[in-house]
């Protein structure tokens, strides 16, 4: 069951973020096999394949809850990517953000933003 856990948790994710995820979960299995099967299993196999909220929904909370941690962009400029791929454009993606300057104020809206830009950038160059 917890093999299928991660397949499921997999799936998922390519889904959301397509080749990066899996780029992602082996960088994360070089350091710590645990850790990335963790990241795998708990939120991908468990919390984003609910079926009550969908998946663009939960990658805009996603990216609204990353924007107000203020510490995550390297998180935040997957799960804009992430977002995209779910059906939410770049202008609810950065509205997301603006709305969230009244949480976690202006340096790390900014800080969002501008990762945020750098994901918008990469994704027209076909990165």
């Amino acid at each position: 069951m917890v093999e299928d856990l991660f397949a499921k948790g997999m799936e998922e994710m390519r889904r959301h973020f397509g080749a990066e995820a899996d780029a992602h979960i082996e960088k994360l299995k070089s350091i710590s096999p645990e850790f990335a099967k963790i990241n795998v299993e708990f939120p991908f196999g468990e919390l984003y394949t609910r079926d009550v909220l969908d998946e663009k929904t939960r990658e805009l909370c996603t990216i609204a809850a990353l924007t107000v941690e203020g510490h995550c962009l390297p998180e935040l400029k997957l799960h804009a990517l992430g977002a995209l791929n779910c059906g939410a454009t770049r202008e609810e993606v950065v509205e997301v953000i603006i709305q969230m300057i009244a949480y976690c104020g202006f340096p790390a809206a900014t800080n969002a933003l501008v990762v945020v830009k750098e994901a918008f950038e990469e994704l027209d160059r076909g990165k």
